[in-house]
């Protein structure tokens, strides 16, 4: 058990003991940068000092709207010292999704991360009238209720440090910390109230099964206002010492990995998606002799991994194979990792089995878990010691887990959150008894992993009833060099059709292999021989299912997903993508013959689509 009862008290505290030694990194002016334990402390309390100075009190609601970067947790922390409730909003949201939260959580303050956004929203300020100060953190936006960051923290100079040591250590351990606002892939977000304990129990959880320490570093990319990368990624660090580097980006995620050398990371499965795409179209593309190295390697590699996973003993030769080809192939991929990685946790959505075994079997492991905003991200974890691909492990020490009748996963235990901000019907809809329903569909198995089918309200019933998962038929889909995205779509429908978004880059390099002409890629998703390979890579991927759960007709995209279209860790906001493309999802079931309607959809700019 922590011997801290709040966050604020755990940061602050630890931050006594470590002086000198790091605690941040960050990029800027093209080269990374120290803050320090001791400059982290200072930091905290300067903000906490520049929101007392603008009389912010308990239980008050202060908004941060940055990317990733150290102010992030300055604000964050100073905030919570002071007993005020953070409510993190993604940066890269539309204007009206911030607004919205805005409002629904009745923000005093907001931190903003640059001039462009505070004028953005102060176009709309009087929508917010109870949002009396914009702090920003970066720039300069002349508004009379917007102040730059010095004029804040110059404020709360005269601020006296003993109330502010009065006002942290009356902090109840059962006060809501934070407001996290679901992604809202199906409606308006919910504002999951999480309080200190929550947090922590789910840090001492997580560190009761995974040996993080002091010695690691980790490369923070996720959004932090994520509930899995603010409490895995950043207070969970914080709490063992573990040094955070920020990327400057997620488009910069490569090249940072190779600077600051992370022995871990956090990520979603989009990102191992895309490493494995890269890594066996290299491969293929190879000379002969690394190609037959490299898939020699891998075929050794993965019946070693399905053979320990079934919890056989592999033949001293397999062992022997294995050993060599992660010596003199697989250890090439970790170069580009930054040379040190030990392993990576993912979450978010569901990881693809076919890539988790790829990675595992080049000895780069990558730990599977699940969890919820509303669970403070922990419900179950694959770890070093229990590690069963195709599931997300077993449940957290303390985390309670059982499958209702309908197959819907219930959970209790320490991190449930207290409720949705001011909606109690909505809460109440949330629990049965003291479980909480997690809106997952699952099962455990007998040696208490659980598997997740898929989210409740996303199955797709059939005319003919046949209950089908998506999210299995996309990750399949995915799996594909040539498919980078897909959504299935079919409910109350005769069969099944999707939305496929190619990888483009692949598709370029086997239109020029085989001569097919294009412009852009408009002419490449509309070309007959484009389609037939698509068609011909789909049925190979399909063609052990049962007809009922195969895709039956496809629209292949020019363009992914709008950001609008997605959440801030890329899942596909359903509802969203259905209402955009409906026409096009209807048109597949005017067909007479199946097949015939296979087709592309060229995406020509956000505001105009053209059909090819």
């Amino acid at each position: 058990m922590s011997e801290f009862r709040t966050i604020p008290q755990m940061v602050l505290g630890l931050a006594a003991r470590r002086n000198e030694r790091t605690a941040l990194r960050f990029k800027r002016g093209g080269a990374y940068h120290d803050v320090s334990w001791r400059a982290l402390e200072q930091s905290i309390r300067a903000y906490a000092r520049g929101l007392a100075a603008l009389e912010v009190a308990p239980g008050e609601r202060v908004a941060i709207m940055s990317p990733n970067c150290p102010e992030w947790i300055y604000a964050d922390l100073g905030a919570m010292s002071i007993g005020a409730i953070t409510v993190p909003v993604y940066h890269t949201e539309g204007t009206s999704a911030i607004v919205y939260i805005l409002q629904n959580s009745q923000s005093r303050i907001l931190f903003a991360h640059s001039a462009t956004a505070a004028a953005e929203l102060a176009a709309r300020l009087h929508e917010v009238p109870q949002l009396q100060r914009i702090v920003l953190l970066e720039g300069e936006f002349e508004h009379p209720r917007v102040t730059p960051l010095e004029r804040f923290l110059r404020d709360g100079e005269q601020q006296k440090a003993e109330r502010l040591e009065q006002r942290m250590a009356a902090l109840d351990p059962e006060a809501v910390a934070t407001l996290v606002y679901t992604s809202g892939t199906t409606g308006q977000p919910k504002g999951a109230m999480l309080t200190h304990r929550n947090i922590l129990a789910n840090v001492e959880a997580a560190l009761s099964v995974f040996k993080i320490t002091d010695q690691d570093q980790c490369l923070s990319f996720l959004p932090m206002s994520h509930v899995f990368e603010r409490v895995d990624g950043y207070y969970l660090m914080l709490q063992v010492g573990t040094v955070i580097a920020f990327a400057e980006s997620i488009d910069t995620v490569p090249a940072n990995l190779q600077e600051v050398h992370p022995t871990l990371a956090i990520s979603v499965p989009r990102l191992f998606e895309k490493m494995y795409a890269r890594v066996m179209e290299r491969a293929l593309s190879g000379p002969w002799l690394k190609k037959q190295l490299f898939f020699g390697a891998l075929k050794a590699g993965r019946a070693y991994v399905r053979q320990t996973q079934a919890g056989q003993q592999p033949s001293a030769l397999l062992a022997h194979l294995v050993d060599l080809g992660r010596k003199v192939v697989f250890s090439k991929l970790r170069a580009p990792l930054g040379g040190r990685i030990r392993f990576f946790i993912s979450g978010g959505a569901p990881l693809s089995r076919d890539i988790a075994e790829f990675f595992l079997a080049a000895d780069i492991p990558i730990y599977e878990g699940y969890g919820l905003t509303e669970t403070a991200a922990g419900i179950a974890v694959n770890t070093p010691e229990a590690h069963r691909l195709g599931t997300v492990g077993r449940p957290f020490p303390g985390t309670e887990l059982r499958i209702a009748d309908d197959g819907e996963i219930l959970v209790r235990g320490p991190g449930i959150f207290k409720g949705y901000w001011e909606d109690p019907e909505r809460t109440a809809e949330a629990f049965e008894g003291d479980w909480f329903r997690t809106g997952d569909i699952g099962s455990v198995d007998e040696d208490g992993y659980l598997k997740i089918t898929d989210r409740k309200k996303d199955l797709i019933v059939t005319a003919g009833g046949k209950n089908i998962a998506p999210q299995f038929l996309e990750n399949l889909v995915k799996a594909d060099k040539f498919f980078a995205n897909a959504m299935v779509y079919g409910d109350r429908k005769p069969f099944l059709t999707a939305l496929l978004v190619p990888n483009l880059e692949n598709l370029e390099k086997y239109a020029r292999a085989n001569d097919i002409p294009f412009l852009n890629h408009c002419d490449l998703v509309t070309h007959p021989k484009i389609l037939e390979l698509a068609r011909t890579r789909l049925e190979a991927k399909q063609e052990n299912l049962p007809g009922y759960q195969q895709i039956k007709r496809f629209t292949l995209l020019s363009g992914d997903f709008s950001k609008e279209q997605v959440t801030p860790t890329l899942k596909v906001k359903r509802r969203l993508v259905t209402q955009h493309y409906h026409q096009v999802l209807e048109e597949m079931y005017q067909a007479k013959d199946h097949g015939v309607h296979d087709s592309g959809f060229c995406i020509v700019d956000a505001e105009r689509e053209t059909r090819g």
